[in-house]
């Protein structure tokens, strides 16, 4: 029987409590109530040795597109009306399903979002939801999936770049990635930073160039079969004279792989075509790369890449450059220029987001419109952390004179930061810290979210990857160095306006009276 991919990958991509929520909102006339979602997330990636100090918002294209055409399509609403509980009974009624029939689509929500590849803070919404109770319930599941995770590996890949000191980043996770999850894995760690992928098609339909060098394989043939490393390495570079990067570690690096890789580029070099470079796989790859680096320049090749690889991440690339500093001199091999060099081949560390396998974003219901005028929504929680802020809002970057972003703020939707001679910023949940800002402190404070998606159809522009690149590096380069920290980095301040400080204490002060009396 075939695999149903449609139905699985469609509007059905949700949870069971979504449906069931929404026909209990259905039956109680509540469905097509105007509410407000927000979906942020709490704590930065932990990945146990070292932490980040930011993230990198990613997936939001690639989400809408999913969101335009998805609906509920009669195999859907059959597979429904099967569904039966404990006791045999159908789950879901015949009026609802009509519902849905009808108006199961998501044409009537607006979104509201930071946009893609911009550095994003705990706490702050990256995607703000408006429309109809039943359709911004249902959607919740495919949206967390699909814009946390993206988030997530563009975190990754941005924290890669800044350990290789902007150096040359080649993903190439595929084999090791979640199934499916691995196209947009390799989309999300492109708009962090990595350079290329080995992914062919995800590179092809971002019109890039996929990348790769050959496997342990194409060697162990070669010499299987009696030509030996050398002959291997001659049959790739007469094939790829113009890409040919040899991998040297099959049998002995530096008495054998090096050598032999010398040799076939001292022959492609007198048919008049210029070697890629080498690529190192095992060891101990910081003395691998000096040695190798020293060999290649001794025969003439010291513009040759030297592309490391085997289980990189952003630490191990710190470790392997502070060591390439330190012993580099005493080998008589310029450090600065090895690290030029360098390409940095990162698979399972990077496509898995290694040591921290999930952003912990939610959607938290945070406004109800009723008899035309927005209540605010709240949930309270025993841990002050875990309560969102609720209400209609903004988001706005506070930059200061260095044109260093140094806070952004959470505004109800009317106020106007950049009016205020002295603006108030208070913590999240706790009222003892809070700070001020003078406008002779500021350069400039920036709006954050666009409305990216109304009436069925995204009505933001979508810029291309080297625009969403482009605008990750900046949005880095303007954090403070404390922040960029891979270990142990400083916090930045996520802030509330006073105005909404003070309805989040009302909301919260009122829900708790509430519950009191009811439970006399």
């Amino acid at each position: 029987m075939p695999v149903d991919f449609a139905t699985a990958r469609g509007i059905l991509f949700t949870d069971q409590y979504q449906l069931t929520m929404a026909q209990l909102y259905f039956r109680h006339g509540l469905h097509e109530l105007e509410v407000q979602f927000d979906h942020f997330y709490r704590h930065n990636p932990n990945y146990a040795q070292h932490q980040a100090g930011y993230c990198i918002n990613a997936g939001l294209e690639w989400f809408l597109d999913w969101m335009k055409d998805t609906r509920f399509r009669p195999t859907d609403l059959e597979y429904l009306r099967n569904q039966r509980n404990i006791e045999g009974k159908r789950i879901f009624a015949d009026d609802f399903l009509a519902y849905l029939r009808s108006y199961g689509n998501f044409d009537g929500l607006n979104i509201f979002a930071i946009p893609e590849g911009r550095v994003v803070h705990p706490n702050v919404p990256l995607t703000m939801v408006r429309g109809p109770m039943i359709m911004a319930q249902i959607m919740e599941t495919a949206l967390l999936n699909k814009l946390n995770f993206q988030t997530l590996i563009a975190t990754k890949a941005a924290r890669l770049v800044e350990a290789s000191r902007g150096g040359t980043i080649l993903e190439f996770g595929l084999r090791r990635a979640q199934g499916d999850g691995a196209s947009e894995a390799t989309r999300a760690a492109l708009i962090g930073g990595a350079n290329f992928s080995s992914n062919v098609g995800v590179s092809h339909i971002l019109g890039m160039s996929p990348k790769g060098t050959h496997a342990h394989s194409m060697v162990q043939l070669m010499m299987a079969l009696g030509e030996g490393e050398l002959g291997a390495f001659r049959a790739y570079a007469e094939l790829y004279p113009d890409d040919c990067v040899l991998l040297v570690d099959t049998v002995d690096t530096l008495h054998s792989g090096v050598p032999n890789a010398i040799r076939a580029f001292e022959e492609l070099q007198r048919k008049g075509h210029r070697p890629v470079g080498i690529r190192l796989d095992s060891g101990d790859q910081a003395y691998l790369s000096i040695q190798a680096a020293k060999m290649l320049d001794e025969a003439g090749f010291g513009q040759t890449s030297i592309v490391l690889s085997s289980d990189l991440d952003e630490l191990v690339i710190w470790q392997i450059l502070t060591q390439i500093q330190q012993e580099a001199p005493r080998y008589g091999v310029d450090a600065d220029q090895l690290i030029k060099r360098l390409v940095y081949g990162v698979g399972t560390r990077l496509i898995t987001s290694w040591g921290e396998p999930a952003l912990g974003g939610v959607y938290k219901l945070v406004a109800v419109k009723k008899n035309g005028d927005w209540n605010s929504a709240i949930k309270v929680s025993e841990s002050p952390s875990k309560t969102p802020t609720p209400g209609n809002k903004r988001a706005w970057r506070i930059y200061d004179r260095r044109q260093k972003a140094v806070a952004d703020l959470l505004t109800l939707e009317d106020e106007v930061p950049a009016t205020q001679e002295v603006l108030h910023l208070r913590h999240p949940s706790d009222h003892t810290k809070m700070q001020m800002l003078r406008s002779e402190q500021i350069s400039r404070i920036e709006a954050l979210h666009e409305e990216v998606f109304a009436q069925g159809r995204s009505v933001a522009a979508m810029p291309p990857l080297d625009e969403l690149r482009r605008r990750c590096a900046e949005d880095v380069e303007a954090l403070d160095p404390g922040v960029r920290r891979l270990v142990n980095p400083h916090i930045y301040h996520v802030s509330l306006s006073q105005p909404l400080w003070d309805l989040k204490q009302e909301l919260i002060d009122a829900a708790r009276r509430t519950n009191i009396v009811q439970g006399k």
